[in-house]
């Protein structure tokens, strides 16, 4: 099995790096409770945005450029570190949902990077981070009860049977949603310019000791990029 970022993908953003995150034998304890994490990234992002427009943030802005080369419109489509951060704005608390997901949006508000998950068990086939083709079989969403395909030429993530992330880290599909009974997962965090790879190995490092911490699952870890372009490892 291989985590691919095709080649379309770095021709029109050649600095991308992906964090991977290959989490195995997931045990989490009864009764963990993360939403102390979760307050205290919230408040971090409070503090840092003081006074700032949500948009001129770099570690936003460059987020909702990408969107906009592809067609869409960061205004209707909000990336998923600009969703966390305004809903923190508003006053919104981040509700405890499952541990693998507080632990990565706490990771997500701490470092102001996107961070999401899947369950690899429900992966068919490979995973590859590429651009839509005019045929993409419909997908259905988190939330959402129709299924849509995505537009041609939007950024997803795919497996063999369709679409699994919609508008680079936009919404996620249902079908491969991290459960109570998700065993294996795989988490990915990005990282575009100003975010150096330093940035983003500190987050990768931050997110594998809270999974390790909370889970006891073991982790394989590597990052994407011009020079490396996938990631095989075998499926269990």
């Amino acid at each position: 099995m291989r985590f691919v970022v095709t080649d379309d993908i770095f021709e029109a953003f050649p600095d991308v790096r992906i964090g991977v995150l290959v989490a195995r034998e997931i045990k989490t304890p009864l009764g963990i409770d993360l939403s102390g994490a979760l307050e205290a990234a919230q408040e971090k992002v409070r503090a840092s945005f003081a006074g700032t427009n949500v948009t001129d943030h770099p570690r936003i802005h460059c987020w909702r450029e990408a969107y906009r080369s592809f067609g869409a419109k960061p205004k209707k489509y909000l990336s998923s570190i600009e969703n966390l951060v305004r809903r923190t704005l508003k006053g919104e608390p981040i509700r405890p949902i499952l541990p693998l997901v507080d632990i990565y949006n706490a990771v997500s508000l701490e470092h102001l990077l996107p961070v999401g998950g899947e369950d690899l068990d429900s992966i068919e086939g490979d995973i590859r981070l590429t651009r839509a083709s005019d045929s993409e079989p419909p997908v259905r969403l988190l939330g959402e009860a129709d299924e849509r395909a995505p537009k041609p030429g939007e950024v997803i993530y795919t497996d063999d049977r369709g679409a699994i992330c919609r508008r680079w880290n936009w919404k996620e599909a249902d079908r491969t949603k991290l459960t109570e009974s998700t065993r294996s997962a795989v988490l990915v965090l990005e990282a575009l310019p100003p975010m150096t790879e330093t940035d983003l190995r500190t987050a990768m490092e931050a997110l594998g000791a809270l999974i390790r911490k909370h889970t006891n699952a073991s982790l394989a870890e590597t990052v994407l990029d011009q020079r490396k372009r996938y990631h095989a490892f075998v499926r269990e």
